[in-house]
């Protein structure tokens, strides 16, 4: 294996292009959402987004609304009461779907999105990627294979873009690392025998099998309690 790029390779081709699980229709929907499904799931977010977008159809819409006005589509998301004053803010400054930022620096301007939040936005509507996505599977399959370390999501995400430079990549690189964590590196018994990336993983050689991987240069050293 000469590179993390190489490395990555099957993970990109098998995730690297599919859609967030966030069942979003047109990107106004998509930053709402990204907001609402912080510390909450994308399952339950999907739930509840028919009856609130019935209700605040556009940016315009929710500009016009008060942060009580949406308690009753919200109430049960993880720290509605804050989303819903961080949703009518960003709407007023916004004003319309069509001057929604589209940069990270400018996103992340914005109350209730940090660089993750952007990352999505970015990713999902097909801009230049400026960084990697960082969310809680991230977090733990990064250090996981070696390329990362550390629990800090800006740190992993310096790692990740350092092994894997060509930011043409990146869009794909943090949502196909997601999906492994969603679907193959679980917290617990993790099926290291399916996954697309256990020739370059530290977890799976060291820890599983007494072994050191093949990769560009000597693994990260992550503490077990880490991993």
């Amino acid at each position: 294996m000469e590179s993390w790029t190489q490395a990555f390779e099957p993970l990109l081709q098998l995730y690297g292009t599919r859609k967030h699980p966030l069942d979003y229709q047109n990107r106004y929907q998509l930053v709402v959402m990204v907001v609402l499904s912080a510390r909450d799931s994308d399952k339950h977010i999907n739930s509840i987004a028919p009856k609130f977008f019935g209700a605040f159809p556009d940016m315009s819409a929710l500009a016009q609304a008060t942060p009580e006005d949406l308690f009753p589509y919200i109430s049960d998301v993880a720290n509605f009461n804050n989303k819903a004053n961080w949703l009518v803010n960003m709407a007023k400054i916004i004003g319309e779907d069509a001057k929604i930022p589209t940069t990270l620096a400018e996103l992340t301007k914005l109350t209730g999105i940090g660089r993750k939040s952007a990352n999505v936005i970015i990713r999902e509507s097909g801009g230049k990627a400026e960084g990697v996505i960082v969310d809680l599977h991230v977090l733990r399959v990064g250090p996981r294979l070696a390329v990362a370390a550390g629990t800090n999501p800006e740190k992993i995400e310096k790692h990740l873009m350092e092994a894997v430079p060509d930011s043409n990549l990146w869009n794909g690189l943090g949502m196909g690392i997601s999906f492994l964590g969603r679907e193959i590196c679980r917290p617990t018994a993790p099926k290291c025998s399916q996954c697309v990336m256990n020739q370059a993983c530290y977890y799976y050689y060291q820890v599983k099998q007494g072994k050191t991987p093949e990769l560009p240069k000597k693994p990260m050293k992550v503490p077990l309690e880490d991993v």
